[in-house]
């Protein structure tokens, strides 16, 4: 079987916390509504209407979430850093002849806009997706390998029996995401390209 390696997006291959905050600051400054957004961009990862609902009534969610799609385009999408490694890391993929999705929690047309950003070409990006919802994706699409920050990736990974790939750039430390099941942790992406030839050979 072909190898097939699913990215997580958001602090996987990107740190995208300044702009969330900076998109969760507007957000709460056009309503009229507390936001942590400190706390917010601390638990990155859950679909976002389960943040919404943190701050606003269950009836001005589904208007709320809307509005920060609108705003994240603008406001999140121009400062996302590339994580260390991240591109490498799909290149590494790609020169044995690998194809590779990105898969996230994130809304999809955002999370295009990411990837235009930074000149990464994937083969699929499904954004929405969270945790067992990740995992349904990976073996629609014959996933060998997922790699994620985020226990919820642990568990994707876990549901589509693919490798589970821990990288320890998000909230989670490389002893909690072991404790979680990850066969295998990273400090970071530029570790990568030597564990896959390491699985590979």
């Amino acid at each position: 079987m072909a190898l097939t390696v699913g990215f997580d997006l958001d602090m996987t291959l990107l740190d995208t916390r300044p702009g969330i905050k900076d998109t969760y600051d507007v957000l709460a400054a056009e309503t009229g509504t507390f936001i942590d957004s400190e706390l917010a961009v601390s638990r990155l990862g859950p679909p976002l209407a389960q943040e919404i609902a943190h701050w606003f009534p269950a009836e001005q969610v589904d208007v709320a979430v809307a509005r920060y799609r609108e705003l994240y385009a603008v406001h999140a999408v121009p400062g996302a850093l590339e994580l260390p490694g991240a591109l490498a890391a799909v290149a590494a993929v790609r020169a044995v002849g690998g194809r590779v999705l990105v898969i996230t929690g994130k809304w999809a047309p955002n999370a295009r806009l990411h990837l235009d950003g930074i000149g990464l070409e994937v083969d699929a990006l499904l954004g929405d997706l969270w945790a067992e919802g990740k995992g349904e994706a990976l073996r629609a699409h014959g996933a060998n390998v997922y790699v994620g920050d985020h226990l919820g990736d642990i568990r994707g990974a876990r549901a589509a029996d693919a490798v589970a790939v821990g990288v320890a750039t998000g909230p989670y430390s490389a002893a909690e995401l072991a404790e979680a099941g990850a066969d295998v942790v990273l400090r970071d992406l530029t570790e990568f390209p030597d564990w896959l030839a390491a699985h590979l050979a």
